[in-house]
């Protein structure tokens, strides 16, 4: 409900508490894959429990007293949106998450916080409120964020964030995604996300050239899927990619979007509408630059009119760029 300024350029767009409360349940079902919720083993809590019922005259008087604002200025969360502009609504989101750290301290008696190295300054700020109000001590680790090899947050394609969600990214565009990654960035990917073993990793790293590359992402791409969706769905993308890649560009296990009847004219689709339905392309002016450019092909017929019908009368399977497949059929 209030917008973190950390590595943004804009201010974040506001929820409202059901949407909120949805986001909840879906990270408890995706973090279910890895923490172990039975028996209190692990908690999620949420912390519209302690800030919403909050008094402005109280948190002034007991949480704002002991932040300096000289000192909040100086981090770099807020140095960067000082130009473009900061409200004070964002500037109050140090001091909410320093609040959710004392809670949790004196309600949960957790005293260590991790989070990624953009939070390191609001991590500080619990830490010190703990000390300042109760004089115990607290902890703060941060985890290296994921950069490619440009410097860049990894995540991002054509149609978005990678999600965990399979209904937002389907494990076969999951394991593409982590198939496709720079060779670059494939030994950090396998460092920083896998449990591979590190000597397995090292020994993959003294002789990575050539088919190498390939076998190491396929490495990556396997373990993450079987991790985040299951060995099941890892095992399907796998043979799926090796089949698309080495069959013909075909397989019952490729992502598949089935076409209404009512978007076809005689039986055909025009290939921008196409693109857009499929997901390839979030939109016909991003569709109309790619087949500018010469990267989509239909059934292995390379598209060069945005104007295009394709005949739908089974199923066409559409390639886009060099590795990207998609299988488009009759409702």
């Amino acid at each position: 409900m209030v917008g973190d300024p950390s590595g943004k350029t804009d201010m974040r767009k506001m929820m409202t508490k059901e949407t909120i409360q949805h986001n909840v349940e879906c990270f408890k079902t995706q973090m279910s894959r890895f923490i172990d919720f039975s028996d209190n083993k692990a908690m999620i809590v949420n912390n519209g429990d302690w800030l919403l019922d909050l008094n402005y005259i109280d948190v002034l008087r007991d949480v704002g007293a002991h932040f300096s604002v000289n000192k909040m200025l100086t981090f770099e969360c807020y140095k960067q949106r000082m130009e473009r502009g900061l409200t004070f609504l964002e500037f109050n989101y140090m001091i909410m998450q320093s609040y959710d750290f004392y809670k949790l301290y004196t309600d949960y008696g957790c005293n260590m916080q991790f989070g990624g190295d953009d939070q390191w300054s609001n991590m500080l700020g619990g830490t010190e409120l703990i000390r300042k109000k109760l004089g115990k001590d607290a902890y703060a680790m941060t985890i290296t964020l994921l950069l490619n090899s440009e410097g860049k947050k990894m995540g991002k394609t054509e149609k978005g964030a990678v999600w965990l969600d399979a209904n937002k990214t389907p494990p076969y565009d999951f394991f593409q995604y982590w198939r496709n990654v720079a060779d670059a960035d494939v030994i950090k990917c396998m460092k920083l996300l896998t449990f591979i073993p590190i000597e397995e990793i090292e020994d993959m790293e003294q002789h990575l050239e050539g088919a190498a590359f390939n076998a190491a992402k396929e490495r990556l791409a396997f373990e993450l899927t079987k991790m985040v969706h299951g060995e099941e769905e890892a095992n399907k993308a796998l043979t799926a990619a090796k089949s698309v890649f080495g069959g013909g560009g075909v397989s019952d296990d490729m992502p598949t979007t089935e076409i209404p009847a009512d978007k076809l004219t005689d039986g055909k689709i025009g290939i921008l509408d196409l693109l857009t339905l499929t997901g390839l392309v979030p939109s016909k002016r991003e569709g109309r630059t790619v087949i500018a450019g010469g990267g989509v092909l239909v059934n292995d017929a390379k598209i060069t009119d945005p104007n295009e019908m394709i005949p739908l009368d089974d199923f066409v399977v559409i390639k886009k760029g060099k590795k990207i497949f998609h299988k488009a059929k009759r409702a």
